[in-house]
């Protein structure tokens, strides 16, 4: 599975961005798509979830603020983030996990990442 991510950039306090993450490759199927980020010096950590059927959990830190959509048809996930403190900046990685025809085993794929800034 091929994981494309746009939509990052910088962005002031209070600001919006929409990031999204589209899959591709010899899917069979995918499960849950997620978002994590990694700030600097920093663990990475779970931003938000989405099962198959639509149910999505938010990490404390951002409940209310952001939100997951999710169009299984085209494989892409999205991450809508409003009221952006500078405490969001990170580089965000899209997961998905899923099979695909050359790995039937169903396991996690990652993103290369998207830079969100949040200047003050």
């Amino acid at each position: 599975v091929q994981l494309v991510e746009s939509g990052g950039g910088l962005v002031q306090l209070g600001g919006s961005l929409r990031l999204s993450c589209a899959a591709s490759g010899s899917i069979v199927s995918i499960s849950t798509m997620a978002w994590y980020r990694q700030a600097p010096g920093k663990q990475r950590e779970l931003v938000a979830r989405i099962t198959t059927s639509a149910s999505s959990t938010y990490a404390d830190s951002v409940k209310g603020r952001f939100t997951i959509p999710r169009d299984s048809a085209k494989n892409t996930v999205y991450l809508q983030m409003n009221s952006l403190p500078p405490e969001d900046t990170a580089v965000y990685f899209c997961n998905v996990y899923g099979r695909t025809w050359d790995n039937v085993t169903a396991r996690d794929y990652w993103g290369q990442g998207t830079q969100v800034t949040v200047s003050s």
